[in-house]
């Protein structure tokens, strides 16, 4: 892997790279749950909706195996971030 490519941020609200990722996959772990546990891919403010493809798409290559068998892990409410004001009713 080129020096360049692993430090493309994939995550950006957690700053985690590709070289990360690829490092944890190559570790074992081979499902969004799993990275999103080791590294907090996912975890920030857009809740996976900016990175959680490239994720599945890199384990998807680096397992050999279809896109559609990748686990796209667990979609926790609220998947787009909310005001509390909202939530607790005020206008």
């Amino acid at each position: 892997m080129q020096e360049k490519e692993s430090g493309i941020v994939v995550c950006r609200c957690e700053e985690v790279t590709l070289g990360e990722i690829r490092e944890w996959i190559d570790r074992g772990y081979d499902s969004v749950c799993e990275i999103k546990r080791v590294l907090r891919a996912g975890m920030g403010p857009c809740q996976g909706r900016g990175c959680r493809d490239i994720i599945m798409r890199e384990i998807s290559r680096r397992h050999g195996i279809p896109m559609d068998r990748v686990e796209t892990g667990a979609i926790r409410p609220p998947v787009k971030p909310v005001k509390i004001g909202l939530l607790a009713g005020e206008d």
